[in-house]
């Protein structure tokens, strides 16, 4: 550890080039993360609220909740710890100012995936409904009237609750009567017992229901099948790991140039008595000390710059998944540094002192 961090002090211009590749590789992949997160985020928010084991869908419905059709009647046939009905439609609300696609969702006020309101109050009348309060980075506020695309139905903002996107879009929670006249205008009396799916608590989700056209599909998998959900999480964990590798291959060629270059004084300090496994060492040393203070410095980096982000870029920072990242791109960087110890391992010192 002395040897590799003389050198580091002796040659800063050097090795301080090194630490930049690591710290904006770093950087990169910390920041990476925090997008993944963050789109994830966009999708799953309303969902996690539930805190459900799994939701019922039609099987023909091929886990999709707007898909799925389904009544009242055949809800209250479940067998759960607990269940809540469920219906969802997907619309645009404007105000005289103001545009934003939304999911409306019909709930009963009375079940547990009723969400807590953080500002303003719950619904208690028709086509009053409760806003995720991410709707209010588009200009919405409490009391608006909102015209739906899809109907001349208005709906009144009485309450915003955090925490609440469903496929990248603001939550509307209103009730069962609401979401009805929004999806079936003036059929709504006679659609009245139709709902979409039913989302439940339970130890069993294989005894949840025995009819042979539902399924209970737990929430992780009904999270998956969300559309482009899991393409856009491959896509962005591909590119994650990518940058592993390049990691290990940028510390493996700077360490293997600066090892070629140093290959004589070596040669000197293994004729002097100095074994291989020391210097082996030294440079695996002098590598987890370059990686460790770039690893710190891109981490300190991306917390500055997620800090002044408008609340428009969706990144969300995971303190712990980072760490993880930061450990393993330290490891890859030791792993790259293998090359290095080979080659000193293999120096003759005679030869490399032109013996």
């Amino acid at each position: 550890m002395f040897l590799a961090w003389n050198e580091i002090q002796k040659n800063k211009l050097r090795f301080t080039l090194i630490i930049g590749v690591l710290m904006l590789v770093a950087y990169l992949v910390f920041f990476l993360s925090g997008l993944a997160n963050g789109l994830a985020s966009l999708n799953r928010e309303a969902v996690d609220k539930w805190d459900a084991s799994a939701i019922v869908l039609t099987e023909e419905s091929d886990k999709s909740l707007v898909a799925s059709t389904m009544t009242i009647d055949e809800a209250e046939a479940m067998e759960a710890d607990k269940t809540a009905v469920l219906g969802q439609i997907n619309a645009i609300a404007r105000t005289d100012d103001q545009k934003a696609n939304v999911s409306i969702f019909g709930i009963r006020e009375d079940e547990f995936i009723m969400p807590e309101v953080s500002e303003g109050e719950a619904f208690s009348a028709d086509n009053e409904v409760i806003a995720s309060d991410t709707i209010k980075e588009d200009g919405f506020a409490l009391g608006d009237e909102l015209e739906l695309s899809s109907t001349d139905e208005k709906l009144t903002i009485v309450g915003f609750t955090e925490d609440a996107r469903f496929n990248a879009a603001p939550v509307l929670y209103g009730d069962l009567g609401t979401f009805q006249r929004v999806k079936f205008g003036e059929a709504a009396e006679a659609n009245e017992d139709q709902i979409n799916g039913v989302v439940v608590r339970t130890d069993d989700i294989s005894a949840v229901t025995d009819n042979s056209e539902l399924e209970a599909i737990e929430s992780e998998t009904f999270i998956e099948n969300l559309p482009g959900y899991t393409a856009q999480s491959l896509t962005l964990n591909f590119m994650i790991y990518f940058l592993f590798a390049i990691s290990s291959v940028i510390v493996a060629i700077f360490l293997y140039v600066l090892t070629v270059q140093k290959i004589s004084m070596f040669g000197v300090m293994k004729a002097q008595g100095i074994p291989s496994g020391y210097l082996a060492r030294s440079v695996v040393a002098q590598t987890f000390i370059l990686a460790a203070i770039g690893v710190a410095i891109g981490l300190i980096l991306t917390l500055v710059t997620g800090a002044f982000l408008p609340a428009a870029v969706p990144v969300a920072f995971a303190i712990p998944t980072m760490l993880i990242y930061g450990v393993i791109l330290v490891a890859v960087a030791i792993i790259g540094a293998v090359f290095s110890v080979l080659t000193i391992v293999k120096i003759d010192p005679l030869k490399a002192i032109g013996g």
